[in-house]
């Protein structure tokens, strides 16, 4: 069952319109009073925007560039060691840097060019119909935090990093943004909980804990693969099966440890036919003859 809400620390605005993030009590950041206040008000922000308007422009600390520079300088070398070919090419076109933390329209200003996607702030979790279905209009919703000082490699949550680092270099593929816009696409076509439940998984299997087979390696291009430290040096020791929706639609999961199960593709064509042809032809009636539940 697909739990990603588990990943984000909620947000709430009280009735005096202070904006809240809770962090867990196992966060590394949720001790430190200036790190909550940080969080506090970069979502407030996000919560702010309207679409149309202009992205907000966070002011990155000198702390928070210095965790930029550390994950991104390593995650290059995870990445050019681990990563599929086609994410290794995307990543090079795209150009992300390394200096500092890129503003939100700064990808969009790269990305667009390349696959005409663009990123829109998000305060946490998106809910999974909004977030999806903004696919269709290539449009990725993305957090602006970076994660605590004290863990620069770690993160219990997704943060700019994996927002950036992981999705932007793969939304840099035209192959692979193609994916995601089939995604938006399927997101209108469903109706029911269940069959949207199925797809975020399958999307869970595949563009964020994907592998491929290349050249006799098994390699990454899933964004939660790509933008972990530690987990994208012990994929290969995951039971690695063959492609199939209906397992990847309702397999089981603890999305807290590093993925046991994973499903690797033999190659980018097969992601594209399998995987992508799924979602270009997926609905509730489609999900219903997979799983054999029928819609309600």
């Amino acid at each position: 069952m697909f739990t990603e809400a588990q990943l984000y620390s909620p947000v709430t605005t009280s009735v005096d319109g202070d904006v809240t993030v809770h962090l867990s009590d196992e966060h590394p950041g949720v001790r430190d009073p200036e790190y909550r206040a940080r969080r506090n008000a970069i979502a407030a922000l996000a919560l702010s925007h309207r679409p149309g308007s202009r992205t907000p422009r966070i002011d990155y600390t000198g702390e928070e560039q210095r965790v930029w520079r550390i994950v991104s300088a390593e995650l290059a070398r995870k990445r050019e060691r681990y990563a599929s070919v086609e994410v290794i090419e995307a990543a090079e076109r795209l150009g992300l840097p390394t200096d500092h933390i890129p503003q939100l329209d700064e990808v969009t200003s790269k990305l667009v060019p390349l696959t005409g996607f663009r990123y829109a702030p998000a305060a946490g979790l998106v809910p999974l119909r909004e977030f999806f279905g903004a696919f269709a209009d290539r449009t990725f919703h993305s957090t602006q935090y970076i994660r605590h000082h004290s863990a620069p490699l770690y993160t219990p949550e997704p943060d700019a990093v994996h927002e950036i680092l992981g999705h932007a270099n793969q939304l840099a593929s035209p192959r692979f943004a193609a994916i995601y816009a089939e995604v938006g696409a399927a997101v209108a076509r469903i109706t029911g909980e269940a069959a949207l439940k199925f797809l975020a998984d399958v999307f869970w299997f595949s563009m964020e804990f994907g592998v491929v087979r290349e050249a006799g390696e098994v390699r990454c291009y899933g964004a939660g693969l790509l933008s972990s430290f530690g987990e994208i040096e012990e994929f290969r020791q995951a039971d690695l099966r063959p492609l199939n929706i209906r397992e990847m639609g309702t397999a089981v999961y603890d999305i807290t440890h590093y993925q046991p199960v994973l499903f690797c593709a033999e190659s980018i064509d097969e992601i594209e036919d399998v995987v992508g042809g799924f979602f270009a032809t997926a609905s509730d009636d489609a999900v219903a003859a997979l799983t054999g539940v029928q819609p309600v």
